[in-house]
């Protein structure tokens, strides 16, 4: 896809690339239907990381294959800008999610992917998969602290849609 900044586009379906670190989460944030439709509303409109604390635009809602979304974190002139392109999208009946990958100035490069299924027991399951690698001077001299951010931000996400 047009400006994305790897190659490894659709990865985080599957088997994810050598070379990036990689992150798998999930947790279960509600059961039903009812959980279910109410999560997937508010993950295909980007409220994962808004109320996980990101300021999010998005060229599109629902979020769909080439929606760009820009977030930023931070504060003031400290506030990292962090586009990206949404690469995979679905709604339906069990499974409803997107993808997206990074794009020129965000701080890493690579994809992460969010996923609810309803599974046949009722549980909601909220999953996250991501690949990354340093993508700016900063995130490379500061790759340690890139990974605790991911890791805070990943938790923030799997939170943020929880119907308990």
């Amino acid at each position: 896809m047009d400006g994305l900044t790897y190659d490894e586009v659709g990865a985080t379906a599957g088997e994810m690339p050598p070379g990036y670190h990689h992150v798998r989460a999930r947790r279960v944030i509600g059961h039903g239907r009812v959980d279910f439709a109410r999560a997937a509303d508010a993950l295909l409109a980007g409220e994962a990381q808004r109320r996980a604390g990101a300021r999010v635009e998005s060229s599109q809602t629902p979020m769909r294959v080439g929606t760009r979304v820009t977030m930023r974190l931070g504060l003031g002139r400290l506030a990292f800008r962090i586009p990206c392109l949404v690469v995979w999208a679905e709604r339906g009946d069990t499974v409803a999610g997107f993808a997206y990958g990074t794009l020129p100035g965000h701080p890493e490069r690579g994809e992460e992917r969010f996923t609810l299924t309803l599974h046949p027991s009722g549980d909601v399951v909220f999953e996250i998969a991501a690949f990354s690698a340093p993508g700016r001077w900063f995130t490379r001299v500061g790759a340690p602290l890139g990974r605790a951010v991911q890791a805070w931000m990943t938790r923030r996400y799997l939170r943020a849609l929880d119907a308990h």
